[in-house]
């Protein structure tokens, strides 16, 4: 028995409540189990200037955690002059997986800054933070059609995460902490709506692992991960229109 009472293959409770910015173009509250992460989408009429001139598109990420959101008070970056490692490369991961959801091409010179902060943490603030962010960066760009800034919504595919795992010895879907800080084996998995990896980040924690149980902890990630997508395009209320952006 997990120790919050759930099966192997379940789920923590999950909720988006959309909207929870007055001011980004686009917001959710992302709430799972007890992770909690505010993702808000903003909108910039330019890009780096590497992207200048290219008439493409970019979305970034920023991705912080609040000094009380763990067990113990953590300095914030500011405080120690320099960026935290982690938090660095959490930004990069979210970017890059909302990136693959979006085509660059249809965006226009316009950069969308994702900023994911997590209220409390117990374990997947990434995986909550790009399954938030996707939420959030797709009633953006439904602002922008709204605006007249683009003619149609340039999404491709959905883009879940989920955290997976061997805790003790048994694979495990949806790791929260006190399974993350113990597990044999920790994995992050990023996933299109049509099964395909965007990224995935896996280490042997305790020891060393099978083909046949990463198999099996892909197998639990995929599961989660089509439940997730199916969250997120209940949340989003997504018209049938909407919905045919996905479909190839």
């Amino acid at each position: 028995m997990r120790i919050d009472g759930r099966e192997p293959f379940e789920l923590r409770p999950i909720k988006f409540q959309r909207g929870f910015s007055r001011y980004a173009e686009g917001s959710v509250l992302v709430e799972w189990g007890n992770t909690k992460v505010l993702c808000t989408a903003s909108v910039e009429d330019k890009v780096p200037p590497f992207m200048r001139g290219t008439g493409k598109g970019w979305i970034s990420a920023e991705y912080s955690m609040l000094p009380r959101s763990t067990h113990q008070r953590t300095q914030r970056d500011i405080s120690k002059g320099k960026p935290n490692g982690r938090g660095t490369e959490i930004q990069r991961l979210i970017g890059r997986s909302l990136r693959a959801a979006v085509d660059m091409t249809r965006l226009g010179e316009k950069t969308i800054w994702i900023d994911c902060d997590v209220l409390q943490a117990d374990g997947g603030t990434r995986t909550a933070s790009i399954s938030g962010g996707f939420v959030a960066l797709f009633d953006a760009l439904r602002w922008m059609v709204s605006c007249s800034m683009i003619e149609k919504i340039p999404v491709r595919t959905q883009i879940g995460a989920v955290s997976a795992g061997k805790v003790c010895g048994m694979p495990m879907l949806d790791l929260c902490y006190e399974e993350d800080s113990s597990a044999d084996v920790d994995a992050n998995i990023i996933m299109t709506s049509e099964g395909e990896f965007v990224e995935l980040q896996g280490t042997g924690e305790g020891g060393v692992f099978s083909r046949s149980e990463l198999d099996e902890i892909l197998s639990l990630g995929w599961k989660g991960i089509c439940e997730i997508h199916r969250m997120q395009a209940e949340a989003l209320e997504m018209t049938e229109a909407e919905k045919a952006l996905f479909l190839r």
